[in-house]
């Protein structure tokens, strides 16, 4: 087996897509990564491979990992236990709170804990009881509690 200098390149090439993975973790790199480690390998079984057609079984390798991973692993990450972790105002809905100033044409505001939050829903006086029953960014729409 003769290392010429086009078997040496495609393995540089998949070493520095595999270490541009692990610096950068993003599953994008690692699926070039191996396209290029599996021109290495037909570099090797077939040595008198041109250039060109080198760079198109790259070209075509790239593309098919990365459609199997988007076909097959993409969907496939872990759930979450608490996925309203970092949503605060959605972890909200569904709590039933006296309003703080009364809803002013179509806004008013309530006090949850520490935090005050605007709110929109229909005409209520301060202090009715509101329940929380959407969010629109980091304003709580509510209806009266019954």
């Amino acid at each position: 087996m003769s290392w010429s200098w086009q078997t040496i390149s495609w393995a540089a090439i998949a070493l520095l897509l595999f270490a541009a993975e692990a610096l950068v973790p993003g599953a994008f790199m690692l699926w070039l990564g191996l396209a290029a480690a599996a021109v290495f390998v037909l570099v090797v079984a077939f040595p008198d491979l041109t250039l060109l057609a080198q760079v198109a079984a790259f070209v075509v390798l790239s593309f098919a990992s990365i459609q199997a991973y988007r076909t097959w692993f993409r969907g496939r990450e872990r759930q979450s236990d608490q996925p309203l972790l970092n949503r605060r105002a959605e972890q909200l809905v569904g709590r039933v709170v006296p309003l703080e100033r009364g809803i002013v044409q179509g806004r008013g505001r309530v006090q949850i804990a520490d935090a005050f939050w605007d709110v929109i829903g229909p005409e209520l006086d301060a202090g009715a009881m509101v329940r929380v029953v959407a969010t629109d960014g980091m304003t709580l729409q509510v209806e009266p509690a019954s």
